[in-house]
């Protein structure tokens, strides 16, 4: 079929419109490299506990396998950089007892702005141009980092994340199939050079190499697709991170060219910027949805968002938190129970843990949480600091 470039121009034109930053077109095809690379990480086990990326792997390779129609790919970015650098604040929000959500979710969940965006798109092509579309935002089996390569976005830096000349990291994607057949941008040449910064900042020694991502040893994996207890190697080097790490993002040199973003959608809100893990600690399932209604958050439920915390007032070592952790050690999920436990040993003084686990331990069914009771390394000193 004949490329068609006013059609190209028109879509565009629209796409930008709408409010998208940016926009990029490329053939249907991944390429040979992007889906070897795919099937190494799924080999290697990396993906851990995401059974989706292996079960789906042959139609991330190839878009036409997920729908043999597609003639080219629309990718749009969205700019949701914040007003500085979120890892510059983690040691001050540590001493001051306060979690550290990710950057792109601290406000709205950026997967129902942009696809009500995408589909305006898509609805007008299907009548300007009578062509079928199928709409995706990190909601079905898409390589979109790649696509966003080849359609000349950015191009897959050594943190294995996209990297913009204009936006540097912080681009959520968005992609439109279409039968239309499209003129295709120049695929973005990697531009990362010697620079290492974003594989040395990793506070768990994630990237085994550059450009490759072990996923299980990632915070933001951890924090966010792990659904177990997490190990105890990793929860110290989480500081207070409770949704998400932005280090290797952030460290990028080529965000010295990005701007804050000045959609609405993505400002953080005043609630999610640096929230006071007392506050946190609090939260029922009622009061979790409420406070996360529209925050990609509520996807990992209530029970797993307070794991979290503990972890982080655990590293704050704050003795005034002691109150609200012991609330939870009755909590009616283990998952909670157990990091609590972990959590007050960590900020209380050894012979008052002692006292905590001789009547708490008796009444414990859970093997896990037990195993936190006999196993939680009590610190040396005998008193905690107060902040």
């Amino acid at each position: 079929m004949k490329t068609n470039f006013e059609a190209t121009n028109r879509i565009r034109e629209r796409t930008l419109a709408e409010g998208f930053d940016i926009v990029g077109f490329a053939d249907a095809d991944i390429g040979t490299e992007n889906g070897e690379h795919l099937s190494s990480f799924v080999e290697n086990e990396f993906h851990g506990e995401m059974g989706w990326l292996a079960d789906s792997l042959h139609r991330r390779k190839s878009p036409r396998d997920l729908w043999p129609q597609v003639s080219s790919i629309i990718v749009i970015g969205a700019n949701y950089a914040s007003d500085h650098s979120p890892h510059e604040r983690l040691q001050e929000l540590l001493r001051n007892s306060r979690g550290n959500i990710s950057v792109y979710a601290r406000n709205r969940d950026y997967h129902d702005v942009l696809k009500k965006r995408l589909k305006r798109v898509a609805r007008w092509m299907c009548k300007e141009f009578g062509c079928d579309v199928k709409v995706f935002v990190d909601t079905a089996p898409v390589l979109e980092k790649p696509l966003a390569s080849r359609a000349g976005l950015g191009w897959q830096g050594k943190h294995t994340n996209l990297v913009s000349r204009q936006f540097g990291s912080w681009l959520f994607l968005g992609e439109i199939y279409t039968t239309l057949s499209l003129a295709p941008n120049v695929e973005e040449n990697d531009r990362c050079g010697t620079c290492q910064r974003c594989l040395k900042i990793c506070p768990t020694d994630a990237f085994p190499a550059p450009y490759q991502l072990d996923a299980r040893k990632c915070i933001s994996y951890l924090t966010i697709e792990h659904k177990g207890h997490i190990a105890t190697k990793y929860r110290r080097a989480m500081g207070t991170r409770i949704y998400g790490c932005d280090d290797c993002l952030s460290v990028c040199p080529w965000n010295k060219f990005a701007q804050t973003s000045q959609e609405a959608a993505f400002i953080a809100r005043n609630d999610l910027t640096e929230p006071k893990l007392s506050d946190l600690l609090t939260l029922d399932d009622i009061a979790f949805r409420r406070c996360f209604r529209k925050s990609p958050i509520k996807r990992i439920g209530r029970d797993r968002f307070i794991r979290n915390v503990l972890i982080a007032a655990g590293n704050s070592g704050n003795n005034s938190l002691e109150a609200s952790v012991v609330q939870l050690l009755k909590d009616p999920s283990a998952i909670v129970r157990a990091m609590a436990v972990w959590a007050l040993g960590e900020i209380v003084e050894k012979e008052k843990f002692k006292n905590y686990r001789d009547y708490y331990e008796r009444y414990e069914q859970d093997d896990q949480v037990c195993t936190e009771w006999r196993c939680t390394i009590l610190p040396t000193q005998t008193t905690k600091k107060s902040v």
